[in-house]
């Protein structure tokens, strides 16, 4: 095969002295020239799947679930039988994980009464999906937060509406008066389908 492969291939003139199409070096645009000058970056490698299973995330991830209690799934698995169920499957379900296999489970379907009348339907995920949930917010989170602005305040960990009209009121304090307020907008119509 490697014979038939260099039969087929064209065969090159890089002698010194062979022309092609391409300008010289003397000729070439100051823009050409600009751009040689600036060095490439390589691509920076963000969080990967390994991050989200290595043990002090997933034992931060455990204890959040635990916290935070909540209903079983569509499983029927609590948070006390978690760690139990951990012990037992953990190395499958790592390994689903790290090789992109792993599916949630759906998630169980319930209404829960309003302050004001009528129902709120709410979807709880299994236990188990819930910690892989955490696992991977963690992870992500910490990779994240950092590039936000320090003014940005929305949904972000240690932050709030009161903290961010805290800050509004230390601005005003020390004699600032413009305001900007922002928000992104979607430029296209979105479809949603029910």
């Amino acid at each position: 095969m490697r014979a038939m492969r260099q039969k087929n291939q064209v065969e090159l003139n890089l002698s010194p002295g062979a022309e092609g199409e391409a300008r010289s070096a003397g000729a070439r645009e100051p823009e050409a020239r600009a751009a040689e000058v600036c060095l490439e970056r390589p691509a920076v490698a963000g969080p990967s799947m390994e991050d989200v299973v290595e043990s002090e995330n997933l034992k931060a991830a455990l204890a959040q679930v635990k916290r935070n209690k909540g209903a079983a799934g569509v499983d029927g698995m609590t948070v006390g039988e978690l760690s139990a169920h951990l012990k037992e499957h953990w190395p499958a379900i790592r390994a689903q994980l790290l090789d992109g296999t792993y599916k949630p489970q759906p998630v169980r379907r319930v209404e829960i009464p309003k302050a004001s009348g009528g129902l709120r339907p709410l979807g709880i995920p299994t236990v188990l999906d819930r910690l892989i949930q955490q696992a991977v917010m963690q992870v992500l989170q910490a990779d994240w937060d950092r590039t936000f602005a320090e003014t940005s305040f929305g949904f972000r960990p240690g932050r709030s509406a009161h903290r961010a009209v805290e800050r509004a009121q230390a601005y005003i304090a020390a004699g600032h008066s413009i305001v900007v307020d922002s928000q992104l907008q979607p430029t296209s119509p979105r479809n949603v389908t029910p």
